[in-house]
């Protein structure tokens, strides 16, 4: 740790900061229990609001846990809560008060009762706090004791070379109570203002914000926005290594402490940057979001063509920089698809395919600031569902397509991330949308439930809802069962058809192996594979897990047919 701390404040501080920092770890040190947790193909994380699901006169959390306890219990494993605090803008992501459950969804006891059931995964908004944070209103006090925790500039401060995802000014206008008028760093918004880790004391604060999420039962902590959260001039101002050190001594501070605590960064970037945060295998994120999956699955089913899916996750197996660093795999969140983590995968061209079957399709299209002025298409934002389907397409031709793209999310090697909408099958939704506000177009994919309308739904067989969440299910109970589909297991990807996604999963350790095959067509294919050449040999019966059936392999060649949007999860005892 003090080397971390001497890299980014001089040896001159390094040694006080760092006994500020020990003072912070000893007083959690009676509060969180150290344990061991590690990740297996049981671990399912469902994303989510805290609000996400509601009752009359009973907190939402309250409801979140019970319903998830009632209808998924033994599988699904984790709970992801977006942030839980109190907030001003964004959904939750302009935080007024890390210290504080937003009263609105429930108390620290809710959070904790939670985490008794699921594997609790924690929001820290790393890089910005709401204008209506007591830090800034302190700054705007003219307090000293907070000059330093936010970033002023002149108001014709150069910043054409900062990155950032959002197209408006950088700098923000605010008067201070004296009268003063400063421009401050906001890199989201207005109402999201970046704090400077530049400033020892916003770093230690922070570090007390962690362990309170641990002491208060989480075991995954998601670094959000963490690839901006150092400055220095003339840079992009996006993961400079300062930032490296900050996610390795918060790695260093958990493994003194809690070392069953996994860390995941958040970095809707191009995939080689996006993986950086695995630093070296051992001492940085344990997981990183796949963000390259969900428009690479996308493109697959829209050109009904899993040539680039299958190229890009060919390289996967290469990319983990150690045995203990995971892939979060998702399709859909709470924000929109990611363009940026497609690109040098996809060409421009295909680039544009899919862009242009979104806005078809009621999708709207975020931009950014490039930094040289220029802006360029960031994000879709759109219902996963809604971006899949074709116009005319059936009900069921809807749920087939849309499972058989959660099906790779599920076979893929690495933990899978679910959001809550992709588990309750849900669509575009517009009765919030406000389309002049390209901030609030993400709406279209945050309906919340009141909980006796969802279970109305839910548990008739006529809706989609229904199709999609007891299929999905299903899968999940399968796959939770198969030590093949754990992390740690080996990934080969198959090149049989341009219109089918394969994947071989192996666990050597226990002689398990699963061939994964998915239809991304509307077309009847027909596959052979030679087992010797995939590494399966003595093999003259296989299991399809999903219906049950066997199939028989005649020297050592198996046949299998796949109908449109098919899934097939072959198993086989090595």
């Amino acid at each position: 740790m003090l080397e971390k701390l001497e890299f980014l404040y001089g040896k001159d501080k390094a040694e006080t900061i760092l006994t500020k920092i020990n003072n912070i770890i000893n007083k959690y040190r009676d509060v969180i229990m150290k344990d061991y947790y590690d990740l297996s193909q049981r671990d399912i994380i469902i994303i989510t609001y805290g609000d996400q699901i509601k009752e009359d006169g009973i907190n939402p959390i309250k409801t979140l846990h019970k319903f998830f306890k009632n209808n998924t219990k033994d599988v699904i494993s984790g709970i992801h809560i977006l942030p839980f605090h109190p907030y001003s803008s964004d959904d939750g992501f302009s935080v007024i008060d890390y210290d504080q459950i937003d009263p609105e969804l429930g108390t620290w006891e809710d959070i904790q009762n939670i985490s008794k059931d699921f594997t609790l995964m924690a929001d820290l908004v790393v890089n910005h706090v709401s204008q209506y944070h007591n830090w800034f209103k302190e700054y705007l006090n003219d307090n000293s004791q907070y000059a330093d925790y936010f970033i002023e500039k002149p108001e014709d401060y150069n910043y054409s070379t900062v990155v950032r995802p959002r197209p408006w000014p950088l700098l923000t206008k605010f008067q201070t109570n004296s009268g003063k008028t400063k421009f401050i760093w906001t890199t989201f918004s207005t109402d999201q203002i970046d704090l400077n880790f530049k400033c020892e004391v916003v770093l230690i604060k922070m570090i007390d914000i962690l362990l309170n999420y641990v002491a208060n039962g989480a075991k995954i902590i998601r670094m959000d926005a963490i690839g901006y959260a150092w400055k220095e001039d003339n840079t992009k101002c996006i993961h400079l290594e300062q930032v490296h050190k900050i996610v390795q001594l918060f790695r260093d501070i958990f493994e003194e402490i809690a070392p069953q605590v996994k860390i995941i960064t958040e970095t809707n970037v191009p995939h080689k940057e996006n993986i950086s945060y695995w630093g070296n295998g051992y001492n940085e994120a344990h997981m990183v979001y796949n963000f390259s999956l969900p428009p690479l699955a996308l493109h697959a089913f829209q050109t009904s063509n899993a040539n680039y899916l299958s190229q890009w996750a060919d390289s996967l197996e290469l990319d983990l920089k150690s045995d203990k660093t995971y892939f979060f795999n998702f399709m859909a969140s709470h924000d929109g698809i990611g363009i940026m983590p497609a690109r040098n995968i996809l060409p421009e061209s295909e680039i544009k395919t899919v862009l242009d079957k979104i806005k078809s399709r009621k999708g709207n299209i975020s931009v950014k600031s490039d930094g040289d002025g220029n802006k360029s298409p960031y994000e879709m934002n759109i219902n996963y569902m809604d971006a899949l389907s074709e116009p005319g397409d059936s009900d069921n031709k809807k749920v087939d397509r849309f499972i058989a793209s959660q099906s790779i999310l599920l076979a893929l090697k690495g933990v899978p991330g679910i959001y809550i909408h992709s588990l309750l099958g849900s669509m575009n939704y517009y009765d919030t949308l406000d389309l002049k506000d390209q901030l609030t177009f993400r709406s279209i994919n945050r309906e919340k439930f009141q909980l006796s309308e969802l279970l109305k739904e839910l548990n008739n067989p006529e809706t989609i809802r229904y199709k999609v969440f007891n299929r999905y299910l299903n899968l999940i109970k399968i796959r939770i069962n198969e030590e093949a589909f754990s992390p740690d297991a080996s990934q080969k990807v198959l090149f049989v058809n341009e219109k089918v996604f394969s994947i071989l999963r192996i666990n050597k350790i226990k002689n398990k192996a699963i061939l994964s095959l998915t239809n991304v067509s509307d077309d009847i294919i027909e596959l052979k594979f030679d087992l010797a050449e995939i590494e399966l040999t003595n093999n003259n019966k296989a299991q399809e897990l999903i219906t049950g059936e066997t199939i028989e392999v005649f020297n050592n060649v198996l046949l299998y047919k796949l109908k449109p949007f098919n899934v097939a999860w072959i198993k086989f005892e090595q």
